[in-house]
């Protein structure tokens, strides 16, 4: 299966899909440093961070559903299926607590956010899980050798040391 969306040869979606998975993280831990105990302004890094989150996973989103179009319909299309909608499930929930905290001056963290934020990192892990059984079941077809056999057949120079 080859990808609509594609930059020199590789699907867009797998690539965007590491912003908003960072920046989840990334709020996470923000937010984590707020319940802690850390300065107060953590908190607002840590509500900010989130929206940049839900804006990059709203673009890989619309790049995965381009992709869906084109996957076929059989186990690789189940896994397509329920990748993305793991994925808008840990958006969901990070959406929920921006939206919490859009009504605060000071858009800080609590306890139930935080432990929100956490729930959504895991259903997130279950995305990650997916995704790479989905590369793995696209990449299933192709015949390229990879890791250190691709270097069998190559001198210091780069050159190819096969006779033939």
């Amino acid at each position: 299966m080859q990808s609509r969306l594609r930059v020199q040869g590789h699907p867009i979606q797998p690539m965007l899909v590491t912003f908003p998975l960072g920046l989840f993280v990334s709020a996470t831990v923000f937010d984590l440093t707020d319940v802690v105990g850390g300065p107060a302004f953590l908190g607002e890094v840590g509500y900010w961070t989130g929206v940049a989150a839900l804006v990059a996973a709203a673009l890989t989103a619309v790049a995965g559903m381009v992709d869906l179009w084109d996957v076929p319909g059989d186990r690789t299309r189940r896994t397509a299926v329920a990748f993305n909608l793991v994925n808008a499930v840990m958006a969901a929930m990070f959406l929920l607590t921006c939206l919490v905290r859009s009504h605060s001056p000071q858009r800080g963290a609590s306890v139930a956010i935080l432990v929100t934020e956490l729930v959504a990192l895991a259903v997130g892990g279950v995305g990650v899980h997916l995704g790479a059984r989905l590369m793995r079941q696209f990449d299933s077809g192709r015949a390229e050798t990879g890791g250190l056999d691709a270097l069998a057949g190559v001198d210091a120079a780069g050159r190819s040391t096969s006779r033939g």
